[in-house]
């Protein structure tokens, strides 16, 4: 970010200052990130002859020997932090340790790092980069289908803290995202099936044709890795056309709000009780189970408000079940939908702002459901569910267990 208009009024009795601060960054498609003949990711480090890289360890694992001879390829000194970070290392002590790392790499002021990996690395490592000598830059590579259309789209970074998600944080853009689909051919199901539920996010309140075209071909886009797993170039195209509309409408409702000074968020679907949820197991839940309990109990509240049909509601219900993503569970409690309302009134302002599909494609922002009707509702969702495959439960719903530290080695 540079300043790009700023002003001052002096008065006998007070100083006044304005400053505006230009946000500029590219999101590039690129085939092959790591091929040599592809030159994207050597223009962002050519000029400094080197490059610090933060690299989520399954991907160091098995493209880590690709990475090391594109710089090489390109003339360019690499130096590979190892990262591994679970929601319980998404924390200050990680930011702090990889703040440390380019300490001791001599990172020059706005020297740009680069990070590659699933959206909790770059969402950490962004921040460890928003707060090192106050603003340094970074390049990310998204490895997760949650990374390229949901983490890759926002400004936001951050960590948890004290048992609450994104309780610290920043806006502090990357100066370049590149986009290389081909790292999904290598995904495990329960990451795909993790971003996939911010696919149906997005279309459930924010495009209507794009829900159809889920409705259509999710599940086959699951089985075959959205068209680049061995057998899957049957799907390409439409999981190529359903991921850049995904990414497209996600562009077009944030980018005019990107510091969120407009707390009405139609993005915010399905975030409203997750961020509690998400942190209440011992072992959290994958994101996508948690806002997808979140949109799922939310289509029960707007068909109970009139909002959507119970057609419709039906309808994202089964999208979610279809794929195996959660749309109930034991730790979505009366007492939870309380601490959670209570904590989310904070972040919003002292307004609850539940984003609620009416109908699907377009969403409304509701601040008059008081706890009481939240929890009526609970009640209704979970005889619903009860009725779903698996009763509303989906499949590998908590992230694995994580015994090592998150910041491993420089090499």
């Amino acid at each position: 970010m540079t300043v790009v208009e700023s002003r001052l009024t002096a008065t006998e009795r007070s100083f006044h200052v304005e400053a505006y601060e230009k946000i500029e960054y590219t999101l590039d498609y690129v085939d092959g990130v790591f091929d040599p003949a592809n030159p994207q990711l050597a223009d962002a480090f050519s000029a400094w002859g080197r490059c610090l890289a933060v690299v989520d360890r399954n991907v160091l694992a098995m493209r880590g020997e690709e990475l090391r001879a594109y710089f090489e390829h390109h003339g360019i000194d690499l130096r590979v932090q190892e990262v591994r970070i679970a929601e319980v290392h998404k924390s200050l002590r990680t930011v702090e340790q990889l703040v440390d790392a380019f300490a001791d790499f001599g990172l020059i002021r706005k020297e740009p790092v680069l990070v590659v990996g699933g959206g909790l690395t770059t969402d950490v490592a962004g921040f460890a980069c928003a707060a090192y000598k106050r603003s340094t830059d970074y390049v990310r590579i998204p490895t997760t289908l949650i990374g390229l259309i949901d983490a890759s789209v926002s400004i936001k970074v951050g960590a948890n803290h004290g048992h609450l998600k994104n309780r610290l944080g920043a806006y502090h853009a990357s100066k370049q995202v590149l986009l290389d689909f081909s790292f999904l051919g290598t995904l495990p199901t329960d990451q795909l099936r993790n971003g996939i539920a911010e696919i149906i996010k997005i279309a459930t309140v924010g495009d209507a044709d794009l829900f159809g075209r889920l409705e259509k071909y999710a599940e086959e886009l699951l089985e075959h890795s959205f068209g680049f797993g061995p057998e899957g170039g049957h799907v390409r195209e439409a999981g190529g056309a359903i991921t850049y509309d995904a990414i497209k409408r996600m562009l077009e409702l944030e980018v005019p709000n990107l510091h969120e000074l407009d707390l009405d968020r139609v993005i915010a679907f399905g975030h409203t009780w997750s961020p509690t949820l998400e942190l209440a197991p011992e072992r959290p839940l994958f994101h996508g189970h948690a806002i997808a309990v979140d949109m799922a109990y939310s289509a029960t509240l707007a068909a109970r408000c009139g909002y959507i049909t119970e057609a419709d509601r039906d309808r994202v219900h089964s999208l979610f079940t279809r794929l195996g993503l959660s749309v109930d569970s034991p730790y979505l409690t009366p007492e939870l939908i309380e601490q959670a309302t209570a904590s989310i009134l904070q972040t919003r302002d002292g307004r609850l702002r539940a984003a609620l599909p009416r109908p699907i494609g377009t969403c409304h922002f509701d601040s008059d459901l008081h706890v009481s009707d939240l929890v009526d509702a609970l009640a209704d969702h979970r005889a619903l569910c009860s009725g779903l495959e698996r009763g509303g439960v989906g499949l590998d719903a908590f992230t694995p267990a994580e015994v090592e530290a998150p910041v491993q080695r420089t090499s």
